[in-house]
């Protein structure tokens, strides 16, 4: 099935190429909804200028090659070479009614391709904080959009579960437990955030700890058993934590995901041994580097990735380019997704460089850094506590939740009693905090704004599971659906509607293809609106007859299918009722 802007660009493809000759074959038509029709297309503006012709001259000629024979009924030329065009209700009805049928409510499967995506990568023996949030959430939503469009995604949860921390970690484990670390696995992962805390007051406070703490790092790396032992059982209780953490943030990732820094450590040496075969490790000032093309530091210079440090130590450089070796050589990957934040911009840029130069990344896979800016307070710095400590991620559940619950308790609805309201809340709460994330474009900072991001008018989460639960609650009313109803389209807020439901196939491509997660969210916020002004508008229960009743309730049905679906594209659940 082809979606609506699949099927307009199509017939304008055929026009152009019969208007203009096969050499303009691709041309974009550049379709967009317009206040003045249902679509313009401004390809004649563009045409113009590329054949050194009136735009509206190009219209004409366009125009009259474009066969959209049953599926306009207007097609107007404005203003300086614009081509409005106004569909028919029976096309749309039609249309509309097949997409009804349709399992995947429009959205055609892409030729599938494997794809890893790197995301949320915690610290083993830290709590998850706000910082966490914008890449988890992120890396979610992509996944599952992936995987709806028919693509193979492998998740990749890069835990930070190695090196000089760990010394540390396991030396001050040493020190406070007599039996030599088997307390450790009682300690829950808020002891284990103050066990971190306290490890990294007395590293860089005692020296003597300090250099023990560097010889244990030699221990773990060199595979001793008691110290693997001891580091097995922080990385074993922070996995731990972390499933509890998505699970409740209905994040779809799982112990099976993990692929952290530690999986890694076999394949530095031979990573850098192949970049040495390939003569593009070069010695700067005892360190392994590669000097990829085009990165210069402020005074000019060569720019170098280092790999092997002076000490013999790898750093990130050498995990990171280990972990791209492995996704295309290994996984099989033909795009791999990295989403991280915009200050690890450069760094990742060098290291596709690296990875491509040699041959890692080849023409046939391509490295994408999905960035994503920051989460400020109300005062636009970064979000911290009141007390000015960083927001600890099971807490800001724990209050999304409350605040949800004291919203639905003020409103008292009776048709729900405890245990609803509570699991309402719960997905009004997580789903707010969400929404609030992804419906902004990822590249910029966003001010967290609880009264915001809670309300139940304007582009919010509650604002679209209400639209959803209002839905459902008719079809409950009504008893469902009626059997082979068919879709009739006539009033303005019909149309409307019909109009925004047969662009849920588009939207979801273009998420896939742009990583722009708030794509979607303005899309069924648009869809809310309409379907808002729909059921104001159009009475459904109490319809003039039997034929629009059927007709709006199936109007209802598919509404209801796509804006749950959309919202579990994000990860939010839709509730029922509300």
């Amino acid at each position: 099935m082809s979606t609506l802007l699949d099927t307009l660009t199509s017939r304008f493809d055929k026009a152009i190429v019969a208007a203009f000759g096969e050499e303009h074959a691709g041309t974009p038509p550049v379709l967009r909804r317009s206040n003045r029709a249902d679509f313009q297309a401004d390809v004649a503006l563009g045409l113009g200028r590329k054949l050194g012709r009136p735009p509206r001259e190009i219209a004409e000629a366009l125009v009259a090659k474009l066969d959209l024979a049953g599926l306009a009924d207007k097609i107007e030329i404005a203003g300086p070479g614009f081509v409005n065009l106004t569909l028919t209700d029976a096309w749309l009805s039609r249309e509309l009614d097949s997409a009804a049928a349709d399992a995947r409510l429009g959205v055609p499967a892409e030729t599938p391709e494997t794809v890893v995506i790197d995301y949320s990568s915690p610290n083993v023996a830290k709590e998850m904080h706000v910082g966490h949030v914008r890449s988890t959430l992120i890396g979610d939503s992509l996944a599952r959009v992936l995987e709806h469009l028919g693509h193979r995604v492998i998740r990749q949860n890069h835990l930070g579960d190695w090196g000089t921390p760990f010394g540390m970690l396991i030396e001050h484990l040493l020190d406070t437990s007599a039996t030599s670390g088997s307390e450790a696995a009682s300690l829950s992962i808020r002891d284990l955030d103050t066990f971190y805390r306290e490890a990294r007051a007395k590293f860089d406070g005692d020296a003597a700890f300090a250099d023990r703490s560097r010889k244990r790092v030699v221990l773990l790396q060199s595979g001793d058993a008691k110290t693997l032992e001891l580091w097995r059982q922080l990385v074993d209780l922070s996995t731990s934590y972390f499933g509890q953490i998505y699970e409740r943030l209905g994040v779809k990732l799982t112990s099976a995901d993990i692929c952290s820094e530690s999986f890694y450590n076999p394949k530095l040496g031979p990573v850098t041994d192949a970049l040495r075969d390939k003569g593009l490790l070069q010695e700067s000032d005892g360190a392994d580097c590669v000097f990829p093309p085009g990165f210069t530091s402020k005074e000019g210079n060569p720019l170098p990735l280092i790999v092997r440090k002076k000490d013999g130590g790898y750093g990130y450089a050498a995990t990171d380019l280990a972990a791209v070796r492995h996704r295309t050589e290994t996984l099989g990957a033909s795009r791999v997704l990295y989403v991280v934040g915009a200050p690890q911009q450069q760094h990742l840029t060098m290291v596709f460089a690296v990875a491509a130069m040699a041959g890692w990344l080849p023409s046939s896979a391509r490295a994408t850094h999905v960035a994503f800016g920051s989460i400020l307070g109300p005062d636009k710095k970064m979000f911290k506590t009141r007390e000015g400590g960083t927001v600890k991620l099971a807490d800001l559940l724990d209050e999304a939740i409350t605040r949800a619950l004291a919203i639905i308790e003020e409103k008292n609805p009776a048709h729900l009693d405890e245990t609803a309201r509570r699991d309402v809340a719960r997905m009004i709460g997580i789903g707010a905090l969400k929404y609030v994330d992804l419906s902004s474009d990822r590249v910029k900072d966003y001010v967290f704004d609880w009264n915001r991001m809670l309300a139940f008018d304007g582009n919010t989460a509650p604002y679209l599971q209400f639209a959803h639960a209002r839905t459902r609650s008719i079809l409950r009313k009504a008893g469902g659906t009626v059997a082979g109803a068919t879709i009739a389209v006539h009033a303005p807020e019909e149309r409307a509607l019909a109009l925004a439901l047969l662009g849920f196939g588009d939207v979801v491509a273009s998420v896939a293809d742009s990583l722009q997660p708030h794509r979607l969210c303005t899309y069924l916020f648009d869809l809310a609106t309409v379907t808002t002004a729909f059921l104001e508008n159009c009475p459904v229960l109490k319809a003039e007859d039997d034929a629009t009743r059927a007709s709006r309730l199936a109007l209802c049905e598919v509404s209801s299918k796509v804006l749950a679906r959309g919202l579990d594209l994000l990860g939010i659940e839709a509730p029922e009722v509300m």
